[in-house]
């Protein structure tokens, strides 16, 4: 698998993912986001545990656009997408998109900048070669839906 290709991680909607009107809470979303981001990074073969432990580098989301279209309910199954779009030295723009996995319907889109950052100072560092390679060199026309 090429880095800017998309990437597919399934989720189950759970009790505790839900509000009292049993529809998904909204900040819910940016959890699953996450957990696929973290599933993408591993199947690049990119522990972050072993990048911080290792290179001393970790990964901050610093802006998340999200457009939330429909909601997702008890017992729903989902497919989260993470696709990189854009990189600079320091940070990275992803895609990510929420779907309904029996229909396709699109649930959210999502635009997520993460900045690398050392981590014992704190400051940006330049992304690892070790990823830098998997991810595009400037925007590959992210498009909504």
């Amino acid at each position: 698998m090429q880095g800017h290709d998309a990437f597919e991680w399934p989720v189950r909607v759970y009790y505790e993912d839900t509000d009292a009107a049993g529809v998904v809470y909204y900040a819910n979303y940016l959890r699953f986001m996450e957990r696929a981001r973290t599933e993408w990074l591993t199947h690049l073969g990119i522990e972050l545990a072993e990048l911080e432990k290792r290179e001393r580098t970790v990964f901050v989301v610093t802006r998340v656009e999200v457009d939330y279209l429909l909601g997702a309910r008890l017992g729903d199954r989902l497919s989260v997408s993470v696709e990189p779009i854009e990189t600079s030295a320091a940070s990275f723009t992803l895609a990510q998109r929420i779907r309904r996995s029996t229909s396709a319907e699109l649930l959210t889109d999502a635009r997520v900048t993460l900045a690398c950052l050392n981590a014992d100072r704190w400051r940006p560092v330049r992304i690892p070669a070790t990823l830098r390679t998997l991810l595009p060199s400037s925007v590959s026309g992210f498009m909504k839906g």
